[in-house]
């Protein structure tokens, strides 16, 4: 091991395995992806797979950089992979949290069938909460993988006033940032696989002919409808409308593809509205990640709202996604102390 070596990020999630390779400069060097998550381990009841695909990512990055295991400084991994259903569980840190705390949480576990180097492994976050009950459980949530995109936002944005990052995806996830630049709660939606099961398996599936609103097509006015409608009468029977307009309205299936969404992602505002987990006041710094047309449409509804001022979105830089950027602050901290 050198202080001066590569970095290898890892970002385990349910359904794939990224991987990166940083060079001494901290520049992307590789990258190495295969479709295999921890879904397919509690499929299986083997995380066999998993670590065979985890493997040969590895194994990429360094034959198509031309280097051994003795240049890797750091090999650091976050998402699912630390959990139950992974390869090494984490316990979370319990909010707050920032990049100092995830660093001392880090636990290192050598795995000689995946590589001769240990493995870094960062852990989750959860909301700060004791004794979760029938009442008061609507406050606790947990991430794992989000606070690492957590501390790339942090790290690029962070002004010494609280946040609000928007991290969309399958399971659309608000998290709060304090005054100290720490994760201070978050709030989960299943709102993208809400989306992706309306999609395939309902009757609207014929009405959007199985795809979903896409950057290209994205139609503010039509997503704003969905959402409106959504405020009116709920998801149900916002969705059954859909259905209505496709078949008296509009034929065009990337239109009521774009209602569906608004009318999903109503649920999502209307659910961080009243969090108590993650405030938001019409003066807090808001950043939004992910891909368009998720991140357009966020910023569309917030801007329906009125009154937040403060909007950024976070474009990953060089093809770092916020995932392996705030992983790789972890490991550079970590530096050269792995055994």
């Amino acid at each position: 091991m050198t202080d001066n070596g590569y970095i290898i990020t890892i970002d385990g999630g349910t359904t794939n395995t990224r991987c990166l390779l940083f060079d001494p400069q901290g520049k992307k060097a590789a990258e190495a992806k295969r479709r295999i998550g921890v879904r397919d381990a509690a499929v299986s009841g083997s995380a066999q797979k998993l670590k065979q695909a985890l493997k040969e990512c590895l194994e990429t990055l360094l034959r198509t950089e031309g280097i051994g295991y003795e240049r890797i400084r750091v090999i650091i991994a976050s998402g699912m992979i630390t959990s139950d259903a992974g390869l090494a569980e984490i316990p979370h840190l319990s909010a707050p949290a920032g990049l100092e705390d995830l660093v001392r949480g880090t636990a290192a576990v050598k795995m000689r069938e995946i590589c001769p180097v240990p493995i870094y492994f960062v852990p989750g976050v959860k909301n700060g909460m004791k004794d979760v009950n029938l009442d008061n459980y609507a406050s606790m949530d947990m991430m794992r993988g989000e606070e690492v995109e957590c501390l790339a936002v942090v790290d690029r944005y962070f002004r010494g006033r609280p946040m609000l990052l928007i991290l969309p995806g399958s399971h659309n996830k608000f998290a709060a940032i304090d005054g100290q630049g720490k994760i201070a709660g978050c709030l989960t939606t299943i709102s993208g696989e809400l989306l992706a099961a309306i999609t395939n398996d309902t009757i609207l599936a014929k009405s959007v002919a199985h795809r979903f609103a896409e950057e290209e097509s994205y139609d503010r006015e039509w997503m704003l409808a969905g959402y409106r409608e959504a405020c009116k009468t709920g998801l149900g029977r916002a969705c059954f409308s859909g259905r209505i307009l496709s078949l008296f309205v509009e034929k065009d299936p990337r239109k009521i593809a774009n209602y569906l969404l608004g009318a999903v992602l109503q649920g999502d505002m209307d659910a961080l509205w009243h969090s108590k987990a993650v405030p938001c006041e019409k003066d807090t710094d808001i950043v939004i990640c992910g891909e368009n047309p998720l991140r357009q449409a966020m910023i569309d509804l917030l801007e329906y709202e009125g009154g937040f001022v403060n909007i950024r979105c976070f474009v990953p830089e060089e093809g770092i996604p916020a995932s392996a950027a705030g992983a790789y602050l972890v490991a550079k901290r970590i530096g050269g102390s792995a055994v």
